[in-house]
């Protein structure tokens, strides 16, 4: 878990804390602890408490954003650190449109991976 910088922290239109996504997931918040220790979500510390929060982008309805895991993994596995995910996940691209978090909360997770997939080449 990483300290975020102002950079990043701008991009991310919206965060929640742990236990605001353990409401929306209907879990405890160890079990959010637990996935983000797994690499399901990605949970930096900011604000004047450096509070461990995740992009409310993350959370769907009772659910993790259908794709957001295997496109972490996929990123992962490039060399990304969790604030290069973040910086990529929340940068417009123009092939897209949108940002790739905006792609997966729309379900076009295909298009999200794809464009992972060709970072490592």
């Amino acid at each position: 878990m990483t300290e975020i910088d102002a950079k990043i922290d701008a991009l991310v239109p919206a965060w929640l804390t742990l236990p605001d996504v353990a409401d929306r997931l209907g879990v405890e918040v160890t079990r959010v602890r637990q996935l983000v220790k797994e690499g399901q979500l990605i949970a930096v510390r900011r604000g004047e408490n450096r509070v461990l929060q995740v992009p409310e982008d993350f959370v769907g309805d009772g659910k993790i954003v259908k794709g957001l895991v295997g496109t972490l993994t996929l990123l992962k596995d490039d060399g990304f650190s969790d604030e290069e995910m973040l910086e990529w996940l929340f940068t417009p691209d123009p092939s897209l449109p949108g940002t790739p978090a905006q792609a997966l909360r729309e379900n076009r997770g295909t298009e999200v991976k794809r464009r992972a997939q060709a970072l490592a080449v």
